[in-house]
């Protein structure tokens, strides 16, 4: 199983995400305070790791649910399911992505 813990930011929110690898799917376990998280997790339930990987075709389904349930594009948690099902997929390997923001003065 791999497991991916998101946190969020300013929002204060955090995700735990599990995913467990059945047959030809990835079987998700999505637990988070956030009331859209708590929404796409109930909807999110299964995804073909395949899929996941690629904006050929319909794209991933974890973008999509994203797209309806989250309030803010830039929430990082869609994200972080698919790179916990790319590991449990065995296609990527566990590595920690980061985004890092800073103000700079313009002079």
């Amino acid at each position: 199983m791999a497991k991916a813990e998101i946190i969020s930011g300013i929002c204060g929110f955090t995700a735990v995400v599990d995913a467990r690898k059945e047959g030809r799917h990835c079987v998700l376990a999505i637990d988070s305070d956030c009331d859209a998280i708590q929404r796409m997790s109930q909807e999110l339930t299964e995804v073909d790791p395949f899929q996941e990987i690629t904006f050929r075709g319909e794209g991933p389904r974890t973008l999509h649910m994203g797209a309806k349930h989250c309030y803010h594009p830039a929430c990082p948690v869609p994200v972080g399911i698919i790179k916990a099902v790319e590991v449990e997929a065995g296609l990527a390997l566990p590595a920690d992505a980061t985004v890092r923001l800073s103000v700079l003065d313009d002079e």
